[in-house]
Order: C-alpha cells, then structure tokens, then sequence
C-alpha cells in the first residue's frame, strides 16, 4: 500500500541545438577572417605600391569618389559582385582605377623622345641647308670665272649665307653700271650674268625675295617717279630674267623696291655700290631637293 502511494517524477531535458552559445559563433568567425583577409590585403598594397601609387589610390577613395559609386549602384567599392540578402549575386559597376603616375612618366617620356627626335632631324637638315647653300655660292662663282665676258664682273657679285638665307647681290661700279641710268633696262652683260645665276638657283626649291636698290641720290628726272618707283621697276625687270631663264614664278616670295633705305654702305650713301639687286634664297622646309638626300 505505502508503494503504491510514492510519487513519480519525470525529468525532461531540453535539447538547445548548437550548444551553450548557438550559432553565433559562426557570425563572429566569419566577420573575424573577413577582417584579417582586408589587413593582409592593406599590408600587400603597402609593400607593393609606390608613394605615388599610393597617393593616387588615396585620392581614388575621397568621400567625393565614394559618393559618386554610391549613386551609379556600385555593389561595393572594388567594383567586383556583391550578394543580396538571399546570397544570389548580383551585378556591381565595374570601376577603372586611374592612371598610375608610372604610366603618365611613361606618357612623359615617349613625348620627350619625339621631340627630341625632331629636334635632331631639324638640325640635320638645317646642316645640309647651309652645306647646300655654301656648295651652290661656289658654282655660281666657278661659273661666272669659266665665262670671260662674265669674270670681268665677278667683283660686282657678292653672295653670303645670312640667318634669312643665302643672299646673292649684284651691285654697281665706277663706270660698270648693271641697269642704264635713270631706267630698269638692263646692260647685255648684267642681263648674261642674271642668266648664268638663274641655271643655278632654279636647282634648288627654295623660295625667292628679289628686292630694288639705289643711292641716296634724289632722282628728277620724271614727274611723280621717284627712288621707290625706279628700285621696284628695277627688281621686277630682274625677275622677268630670272622667269625667262628657267626658275617657277611660283618660287617668288616677294618683290621689293627699297629706295635708299638700306644701303650696302651705309657711312657712303651717294656711292655706286649701294645701286644693286638682291635676290634672297629663303630657308624654309622643305630646303633640300629629294636627290640631296
């Protein structure tokens, strides 16, 4: 009877999946290897990048940068795919690191190079220009010393290489004059000498400046015609030679009646040397004829 009056007693155990702590655990590790993963990350880029890698990296990600992916729906700020909230990935906006400061030197360089590069080929060919034009002053005087009617004039010849380029002039003598007083019609042998020039200069494909000169004496002779109309009268005269011989009317520049305002002797303005004609080979690119080459 007493038996049948103990009391039962029926424990029941509640089972907690997960253990003491559940599964948080798992959230913190994984947070924990995330965090780990960006440091070893930061310690590679610090070791591997230049200061001015670093400094273009830094100026990549300002909070004016930043905001900027935000607004295009970049899914995180290396541009690679991120996971939604049912872990389906989805697409993030791709994003273009700029430029390093090793590929603008880079860019910097080549350039420098080019320039150089013409820099050198301007002076070669400024070298053959004055070669050119020093070898053509020596067949233009061989010239005129091979032709005796001619050599009498050579002093009356005068050809230098100047920085505009190489200048031949023709100039007046004691009693050898190249044009007839007070007029732009030509002596016989000024006229031959212009000729025997012209089978030179139209050898080379430089442009040409022919320019009038005369003394300082007031010319009277005609009515409203003075020094400027005479020396224009005179270099026009000179180009129909040079025309007539063989050289383009293409290559001519210019033609110019100075008067008196730049005499060959400049202490002696009334002396015949300073009645001349000047005929300028300017230096221009091209200079040189192909065969020069």
């Amino acid at each position: 009877m007493a038996d049948e009056a103990r009391p039962i007693i029926i424990k029941r155990i509640k089972k907690i999946s997960g253990g003491a702590h559940g599964g948080a655990w798992k959230v913190a590790y994984a947070d924990f290897v995330t965090a780990m993963m960006a440091f070893f990350l930061l310690l590679w880029l610090l070791n591997s990048t230049s200061q001015e890698q670093k400094e273009g990296l830094a100026d990549y990600f300002t909070p004016t940068t930043a905001s900027t992916n935000a607004e295009s729906g970049a899914g995180d700020i290396l541009g690679g795919t991120s996971l939604n909230s049912d872990g389906a990935q989805s697409s993030a906006v791709t994003v273009s690191i700029p430029s390093t400061t090793t590929e603008v030197q880079s860019e910097d360089q080549n350039a420098e190079q080019e320039k150089s590069k013409e820099d050198e080929y301007a002076e070669l060919a400024a070298k053959r220009e004055q070669d050119y034009f020093e070898q053509m002053a020596e067949d233009i005087q061989v010239a005129i010393q091979e032709n005796p009617e001619l050599a009498k004039l050579k002093d009356q010849v005068l050809i230098d290489i100047t920085e505009d380029g190489m200048r031949i002039q023709l100039v007046d003598k004691d009693n050898r004059a190249m044009f007839r007083p007070g007029s732009a019609n030509l002596y016989s042998y000024a006229e031959k000498m212009i000729r025997k020039i012209a089978t030179v200069v139209e050898k080379m494909p430089n442009r040409l400046s022919i320019s009038g000169h005369t003394d300082a004496s007031p010319f009277t002779s005609r009515h409203n015609y003075s020094n400027w109309e005479l020396s224009a009268d005179r270099a026009n005269a000179s180009r129909r030679i040079l025309n007539n011989s063989g050289v383009s009317a293409n290559r001519v520049a210019e033609v110019l009646g100075m008067a008196a305002t730049d005499p060959l002797l400049p202490d002696s303005p009334l002396r015949p040397e300073n009645r001349r004609i000047t005929f300028l080979l300017l230096r221009e690119s091209p200079t040189l004829p192909a065969s020069f080459m």
